[in-house]
């Protein structure tokens, strides 16, 4: 049947993935609405996130609730740390930061040098080049801490896999402290301490973490030792907040619990770097009129009120003498006046402009931004930031573009090699692994791309990224003795190797994604929570979205699906983007990202996507934003009950015109079957030219299928079953 009626060209460029639609659970779903006072739909993406118990859902709505335990329960090396530190600071000798060029790195490094000095250390710091030297603490910069008198090093968000640097610190007799969170190579380096949330418990709430993460925990437990706590906490956790974000950290455990906080302290930062950061980067915090007249609105509905019911009520100014409650000046957050920012304007708009500058300029741009205390300094190095994030979005789509012509003039096959390698000259470093994650999200496989270095063809460096069922990190881990220096995690990760290897490199990694890929794997996946009616998708499901915030990694932002949905209208807009009005039942507009490879879209699909609020001219709506569409698809529930799955039907719209297409096993013979709105039924058997046309099999007119008017209607046809 395929080969008989192939997809049409404008079927195939529909956007390729695949979805997976979680499965209904009826019984918790309403259990969890009820009790909670919730929509059914925001129930269900509960039990999504496994959570499943009302404990354990207002634990996961309320996460102050929760008490955690200390880090020095859980950190082994936390204590030995706290006395180096200590000792080093009383003592007053010198104390150097190692930290790294992405935003994670960058806001570790600032964290730290707020904490130590406000502690009164003296601290000073250095970032390894991402251009001349590559991700992590080196040789270099070992030789010139001990040159200047260093007594202890200390690295945030890198140093997990730097044997042979921290050997070479030991054998100078300086002191090391490693705190990182990247995974643990097979043999630790000989450092004094390491702090890294991948050597506890698994089921810790602390596991989690980023660098900024472990590097926030240290600061405030040095803090508190020293009892010099006070005006510290808030500063380091908006750091906290913006780099756990911005490096795309699990929004579970602790870091759910204090982003959650984090948030409501941003958008009133004392820190004049984020002011300054906010302020040339357009993000604004919801207006507080629109805020007073929701809260109003959502005091009026039964029950509602402040959700408070089952958990008792939260002492004001509560400060207890844990990591989690280290919340200086807490006191009473007035609801209505409260603005607040949600982690997608900080990883969209603020972490992006930290980290272009670690990509492709000085990181001390960003080090500046975020410890001065001088406003006019704050807002030069913030318009830095500005300009500098334009010029990594130009770099971007250059490169963007010359990697799609380049995987498209070589034919890949994609099915056969299960991953895409990528290697040109001329290409910045700082910039390819954001354009690793376009691809992966144009061709739904990893992406391994690489340039080589300045000096000469000789070595090859590059960044990856994977796909869920695909580790990254054991990915580079299985090419060992074909790399210099790599590392990374389950999504992502950087490498370099000598160019003359690049042939067995992507071969090796070929094997490996044989290992653990399926041809069905090789589709970008669209995870989706739970199928919505366009009526449902009003600003009281939005707000109820809210009490999921922070959403991210681990905790994602919920995605709903609906089915047979009406363009009404479409068009292009800005670089690449369509803009849609839908209409079932009501009329909603909607936008979709980068599609404009896919337009125009056909006129009755399915569509997957996330809710969002559009504000113009004081005037807000919600809006969908578009993650997929496919066309619809409607099986009989009576064919479930066939062993052979038959007959298969389908809804669909061809030249604007209704028609319901159903698939029949008629002996050895599948014969496809559809139905116009007048009753007609045009019938065509597997592999046969001649078909049946009319309203009786007995009355029927016999026409030649190939024709271009019935071609084009059985392709739609077949389109519509999946075939």
């Amino acid at each position: 049947m395929q080969n008989n009626f192939p997809l049409s060209p404008k079927q195939q460029n529909l956007p390729n993935q695949r979805w997976l639609i979680y499965p209904e659970q009826p019984e918790i779903t309403k259990q969890l609405a009820k009790t909670l006072e919730i929509s059914p739909l925001i129930a269900q993406t509960l039990i999504n996130r496994d959570i499943s118990t009302i404990d354990q859902a207002q634990a996961f709505l309320d996460p102050e609730s929760i008490k955690l335990p200390l880090p020095i329960e859980e950190f082994p090396d936390l204590d030995i740390s706290l006395n180096l530190l200590q000792t080093t600071i009383s003592q007053q000798q010198k104390i150097a930061i190692c930290g790294d060029y992405d935003a994670d790195g960058m806001t570790s490094t600032a964290l730290l040098l707020r904490a130590l000095k406000h502690l009164g250390a003296k601290v000073d710091y250095a970032i390894p080049s991402r251009m001349q030297e590559g991700y992590g603490i080196n040789q270099r910069i070992v030789e010139e801490f001990h040159q200047e008198g260093v007594s202890l090093i200390l690295t945030v968000d890198n140093g997990i896999a730097a044997y042979e640097p921290i050997a070479r610190a030991r054998e100078l007799g300086v002191n090391v402290i490693i705190t990182d969170h990247h995974d643990i190579p097979p043999k630790l380096p000989p450092a004094h301490a390491i702090l890294n949330p991948k050597l506890i418990s698994e089921a810790s709430p602390y596991r989690g973490v980023a660098g900024v993460g472990v590097a926030y925990i240290l600061a405030v437990s040095l803090a508190q030792r020293l009892g010099k706590h006070q005006g510290l906490i808030k500063p380091l956790l908006e750091l906290f907040t913006l780099g756990t974000i911005a490096d795309l950290a699990p929004l579970t455990g602790v870091n759910r619990r204090l982003v959650k906080r984090g948030l409501q302290y941003l958008p009133h930062s004392q820190l004049p770097g984020v002011q300054a950061l906010i302020q040339v980067s357009g993000v604004k915090a919801k207006e507080e009129g629109r805020r007073k007249k929701e809260e109003e609105r959502r005091q009026k509905e039964e029950g509602r009120g402040k959700r408070e019911k089952g958990r008792g009520k939260k002492e004001e100014g509560t400060h207890q003498e844990e990591i989690g409650n280290m919340e200086e000046g807490r006191g009473k957050r007035e609801e209505g006046t409260q603005k607040s920012l949600k982690p997608d304007d900080i990883g969209f708009r603020l972490g992006p402009r930290i980290n272009a500058v670690g990509r492709i300029a000085d990181p001390q741009i960003v080090i500046e931004l975020l410890t001065t205390d001088d406003m006019g300094i704050a807002l030069e190095r913030a318009m830095q930031c500005e300009e500098i994030n334009q010029q990594r979005q130009l770099l971007c789509e250059e490169i963007e573009q010359e990697a799609i012509a380049w995987c498209e003039s070589s034919q890949i096959n994609l099915q056969e090699e299960r991953v895409l390698v990528v290697v040109q000259p001329g290409w910045h470093h700082g910039v390819i692994g954001i354009v690793a994650s376009r691809l992966v999200e144009r061709y739904g496989v990893p992406v391994f791309i690489g340039t080589y270095e300045e000096e000469g063809e000789e070595i090859i460096r590059g960044s990856a990224r994977g796909i869920p069922e695909f580790h990254v990190f054991e990915a580079l881990q299985f090419c060992d003795e074909l790399l210099g220096k790599y590392g990374g995690h389950r999504a992502a990760g950087g490498f370099s190797f000598s160019a003359e290897n690049l042939e067995k490199f992507r071969s090796r990694l070929s094997d490996f994604a044989h290992q653990c890929l399926e041809i069905q794997h090789l589709k970008p996946l669209i995870s989706i929570d739970a199928e919505a009616e366009i009526q449902e998708l009003n600003f009281d499901l939005y707000r109820q979205i809210d009490l999921l915030h922070p959403c991210g990694i681990e905790n994602k932002y919920p995605v709903f699906w609906s089915r047979n949905v009406r363009i009404s209208e479409q068009k292009i807009v800005g670089k690449g983007h369509i803009k849609l009005t839908l209409i079932k039942g009501e009329i909603i507009q909607a936008i979709a990202w980068r599609w404009g490879d896919y337009f125009p879209l056909p006129s009755v699909v399915d569509i997957a996507y996330k809710m969002r609020e559009n504000t113009w001219n004081g005037q807000s709506n919600i809006e969908l934003e578009l993650l997929g569409v496919r066309l619809p698809m409607e099986v009989s529930r009576n064919s479930q009950n066939s062993p052979q799955n038959f007959p298969q039907k389908a809804e669909f719209y061809y030249s604007s015109r209704p028609y319901i297409c159903s698939l029949y096993q008629i002996g050895d013979v599948k014969e496809l079957r559809i139905r116009n709105s007048r009753g007609e039924v045009l019938a065509i058997q597997q592999g046969q030219k001649i078909g049946l046309l009319g309203k009786t099999r007995n009355s029927a007119k016999q026409v030649d299928v190939s024709d271009a008017r019935f071609f084009n209607l059985i392709k739609t046809a077949m389109s519509a079953l999946q075939l």
